[in-house]
């Protein structure tokens, strides 16, 4: 289905949400049509963020509010639409398009495969109704879904399209870059160089997968290295909870501006529990890039301000290499918490792989090396 048709059937006019590679239609052309205009668009730090956004919407214009999100994100939308949303609480109607990632029967990643099994039954226990756009799904039973929800939106209710891999389609191309130099994965590389034997937590996304072929590359091997492949904003707080352990390693985190935003109050429990041997380093490209690049809020945010109101006891800016170089010498000998914003061209391989040990493997590897003397 076209973009178009499926913007024409909803006919509503806010749309909130965190961006989607399935989903990639719908936030270009929110993009192309309305940019970041707050009156009818606004890119939110996580999906109960946006949902709470499509409440004081309706609460304020009494319209219906459209909610987008992955799948991944049903999690952090629970509790406001159990709590707020629903009928036996506000009663406030919405709209959520839900990318299906892990959908059974089409190849995944491994963190999708559970999520997309438990997707419409998430929503069933919150009392969502729910339509599945297929690619073979016609106009009139899409038509015939929204009129239905309709009624639900009378009751106080929500409503859901689920959205299949392929099942929308935007002709329009939409293009997204920044003005910085430094390429991700040549950070990466020299945040390994410095880094040495020290543990390594790296985020959800590309970052992970650059880091993997880093050692690859490097043939270093993978024990040093916990690739948060899932949970998305909450890389730092699995370092956290190693380095307040592992009191006589050095725990760094490779983080990404989406996932610091998405979960920011992680960077004040960082900084309240104080853990000095914490290098906490956020690569800031100001987008979405591993879903189709939409910006973040890290344009406008001083995140290296945030880290120091937080309680880090080192934060600083880089935008060069050798600005990079300076400060990853300098906090690797600072007592930490440490924090380091690296400002980050958007874009990545072409060719760029993914791991090809599984999960659980990584894990154990990560684990045993945790235990030995090498650290």
């Amino acid at each position: 289905m076209e973009i178009e048709e499926l913007i024409r059937i909803v006919n509503l006019d806010f749309y909130t949400g965190v961006p989607d590679s399935l989903l990639r239609p719908l936030c270009d052309y929110l993009i192309k049509k309305y940019g970041t205009n707050p009156a009818h668009h606004v890119i939110a730090a996580n999906e109960g963020n946006c949902t709470a956004i499509g409440a004081g919407y309706y609460l304020a214009s009494g319209r219906v509010p459209v909610v987008y999100m992955q799948n991944s994100g049903e999690g952090n939308m629970i509790n406001p639409a159990a709590s707020l949303l629903h009928p036996e609480v506000y009663a406030v109607p919405m709209l959520f398009i839900v990318g299906w990632r892990g959908e059974p029967g089409v190849y995944d990643e491994p963190q999708h495969i559970y999520q997309g099994k438990i997707t419409g039954k998430l929503l069933d226990d919150l009392g969502i109704e729910t339509f599945i756009i297929r690619r073979d799904s016609g106009r009139q039973e899409v038509e015939e879904a929204m009129k239905k929800f309709r009624h639900v939106f009378d009751m106080g209710g929500q409503a859901a399209f689920i959205i299949c891999k392929d099942a929308l389609i935007y002709k329009e191309e939409v293009h997204y870059k920044n003005g910085y130099q430094m390429v991700r994965e040549d950070i990466i590389r020299h945040i390994v160089s410095v880094s040495g034997k020290d543990p390594i937590v790296s985020t959800t996304g590309k970052a992970s997968r650059e880091l993997y072929e880093i050692r690859e590359q490097m043939g270093t091997g993978h024990d040093k290295d916990f690739l948060t492949v899932g949970s998305m904003g909450h890389s730092s707080s699995i370092a956290l909870g190693i380095a307040l352990q592992k009191q006589a390693a050095r725990i760094w985190c490779i983080d990404g501006d989406g996932a610091v935003l998405m979960h920011m109050g992680s960077m004040a429990v960082i900084g309240s529990t104080s853990p000095d041997n914490l290098i906490h380093i956020v690569i800031n490209n100001e987008s979405h890039e591993t879903v189709g690049g939409m910006p973040t809020a890290a344009k406008t945010t001083d995140l290296v301000l945030a880290a120091r109101a937080c309680g880090y006891l080192y934060a600083a800016r880089a935008d060069t290499f050798e600005q990079l170089d300076r400060e990853l010498n300098r906090i690797k000998m600072q007592k930490g918490p440490c924090f380091l914003e690296v400002k980050c061209a958007m874009g990545a391989r072409r060719n760029l792989g993914r791991p090809t040990i599984g999960t659980q493997e990584n894990k154990k590897r990560f684990m045993d090396y945790l235990k030995s003397e090498e650290i």
